[in-house]
């Protein structure tokens, strides 16, 4: 089911109202508890570290200092 993000582009607000009907959670914690990835994300891609996205893939710092999205491979998916 994560594949699912990847293949249609959500964007934050879409992610949270999924959080929301998923998890059951409020449309505010739902929107704390993504920006909190958000912010282990960055806070990690400063730091020089890969950010993984476990199913879906990893963002990596480029030599060029650009942030790149490396999609999972199919087979690494299970």
């Amino acid at each position: 089911m994560a594949h699912c993000y990847i293949e249609i582009g959500m964007k934050k607000p879409e992610i949270a109202k999924r959080l929301v009907r998923q998890l059951g959670e409020s449309q505010g914690e739902a929107a704390d508890r993504l920006d909190r990835v958000v912010h282990q994300i960055v806070a990690k891609l400063r730091r020089g570290e890969e950010a993984p996205l476990p199913g879906l893939g990893k963002f990596k710092v480029g030599a060029d200092g650009r942030v790149n999205f490396e999609r999972e491979k199919e087979s690494d998916r299970g």
